[in-house]
């Protein structure tokens, strides 16, 4: 029986592993890069236009 709980514990304990920091910092200098990107192309892309929300019809409050 004690063998066995031995045996669990070793199973249920996970290996400690080292992780780099330059696989963050990888990851984040590209969310950055494509975040520029975006930027970029909504501002200096051809056709991008903002087009005026059409009037409203009638009054939003009902006792206008």
């Amino acid at each position: 029986m004690a063998g066995d709980i031995q045996k669990a514990r070793v199973l249920l304990t996970s290996p400690v592993e080292v992780f780099s920091p330059w696989s963050a910092l990888g990851a984040a200098a590209l969310a950055a890069t494509a975040a520029i990107l975006m930027a970029g192309v909504m501002i200096l892309g051809p056709g991008v236009r903002f087009q005026d929300a059409p009037p409203v019809a009638q009054d939003l409050l009902p006792n206008g």
